[in-house]
């Protein structure tokens, strides 16, 4: 039996059983990733030896009687998501040598759960890109086609699950930085209401509108994940304590009833044909299911684009600045002052599309532009989420496609920022409103492609995400398949 192919339901069950111990889906794991790490470039930093000690401290605690859900199971980790004593390096070289005295609150909570990690996996230089072309390390590729990008940022992470390498992984949303890869790497990721999981040691692009997530095989999954990452937490003061329900217990399959709105705004000139026939007959297998389809509008869907690129841009040039070479990461050797050795190191150490967003917020922020653009992007945030707020009057979730296209060739749109930006266009609304979307694999195009589904929801209502999704999963067979490598 291949462990590295189940899922972590599976696994744990068969822990807990005494089938097999955490050491023997360790194995599975690295043995897989000698197999495809070299196709794929999934991962930063592999932590094989804390691996097979984590898993040692596991099987012991399982011997024990006292094994969680989580307990022996392999997982990735985003690469800009503080790792005490691992290398965290957002993909980029200004960070190159950095290895945080701390871990993030999803870390700690991972621990504590008993997992075991596997390394810190690729992504676009401090989340920054839609393909996870923008790392300042490598490319990785699409399992389904290693000729195709992954998505992005959390690219990595998507993949690293899609070709077995892990049994789940986080990742961080920003725009759509779990949704759009796992839509293009056929598996399910999680975006979680604004606050419900800490930023706590996440390293911070857009701090108004990144949130962590899980990325999993299947909807178990991912409300297993969500209940050992979520709740409040006291070191960030932008998480809420709203009460963190037993996700799993949305997993019942009975949707009848369930009121889905199909927003008139996301089905667009210029969408992959296959990707709207897909989506369509994905809304066909919920009515049949007893979900009642409604159409809706989301009026100012046409601005979000604008917006986030303000907002997003204006917040990451105030959170970039901290890397002036002075206190850690890279510093040049070439400096001849200390202005000077601001800029080089600066100049040196971030990547173009870094430098792009960081010159586009500087702008957006600066004196005479501000009303004219931030001030102004912030009104129609607001716009957006009422948008939202009063969709959400009459419906309980909402069903988009994830990306307008499968994924797309690498190098296709590295020239040409805007169509790069555009592959987020379905999923930067969520992060501008705050609300909660899960993707989940949604159909196939031609070339064997998958295509993502997008359900959204109502504030803190992620078990209505999973009780939709997991009804899906169960009537059809998308999950299921694998890319062969």
């Amino acid at each position: 039996m291949d462990l590295h192919h189940l899922t972590i339901h599976e696994l744990s069950g068969m822990l807990k059983k005494g089938v097999i111990r955490s050491r023997d889906i360790v194995d599975s794991i690295f043995k897989r990733i000698d197999h495809t790490e070299g196709k794929i470039a999934a991962y930063m930093t592999l932590t094989r030896d804390l691996a097979y000690e984590q898993a040692e401290k596991a099987d012991s605690v399982i011997k024990s009687g006292k094994a969680g859900h989580l307990t022996g199971i392999p997982v990735a980790i985003k690469d800009n998501i503080c790792t005490n004593g691992i290398r965290t390096t957002c993909s980029s070289k200004i960070l190159d040598n950095f290895v945080p005295p701390y871990d993030a609150t999803v870390i700690t909570r991972l621990k504590d759960a008993g997992a075991v990690f596997v390394g810190k996996t690729n992504m676009d230089e401090f989340a920054m890109g839609s393909s996870t072309e923008n790392s300042a390390y490598a490319i990785t590729k699409n399992p389904w086609d290693t000729e195709r990008i992954p998505g992005g940022s959390s690219g990595g992470s998507a993949a690293a699950v899609s070709a077995d390498e892990c049994i789940a992984a986080l990742g961080s949303d920003t725009g759509g930085s779990i949704r759009q890869p796992a839509a293009c790497c056929g598996v399910v990721g999680l975006k979680p209401t604004y606050g419900r999981v800490s930023r706590y040691g996440l390293v911070a692009f857009a701090s108004s509108l990144d949130q962590i997530g899980p990325i999993t095989k299947d909807v178990t999954d991912s409300a297993i994940l969500l209940n050992i990452i979520g709740g409040h937490d006291p070191l960030d003061s932008t998480s809420v304590g709203t009460p963190m329900p037993d996700f799993t217990g949305s997993l019942e399959g009975d949707i009848k009833g369930v009121r889905i709105g199909i927003p008139r705004e996301y089905f667009i000139e210029g969408m992959d044909i296959e990707v709207e026939r897909s989506v369509m007959e994905s809304i066909s297998v919920l009515e049949g299911l007893g979900a009642i389809r409604k159409e809706i509008s989301l009026p100012h869907t046409d601005y979000a684009v604008a917006t986030y690129y303000i907002l997003a841009t204006a917040e990451a040039s105030s959170n970039l600045a901290r890397y002036d070479g002075a206190r850690y990461g890279y510093r040049t050797k070439n400096a001849k002052d200390l202005f000077d050795m601001y800029i080089r190191s600066r100049q040196e150490g971030f990547g173009p599309e870094v430098k792009r967003r960081i010159m586009l917020g500087t702008y957006a922020l600066s004196a005479g532009y501000y009303d004219a653009y931030y001030r102004k992007a912030q009104q129609v945030r607001r716009l957006i989420k009422e948008d939202f707020d009063r969709a959400f009057e009459s419906v309980d979730v909402i069903i988009t496609p994830t990306a307008p296209t499968p994924a797309f060739k690498i190098g296709e749109k590295t020239k040409d920022p805007l169509s790069m930006y555009l592959s987020d266009i379905f999923t930067i609304s969520v992060n501008l409103a705050g609300i909660p979307a899960i993707s989940i694999p949604g159909g196939f195009c031609s070339g064997n492609l998958p295509v993502g589904l997008q359900i959204s929801g109502k504030y803190f209502d992620e078990e209505m995400l999973f009780r939709l999704a997991y009804a899906f999963e169960q009537s059809t067979e998308w999950h299921k398949r694998r890319p062969v490598i």
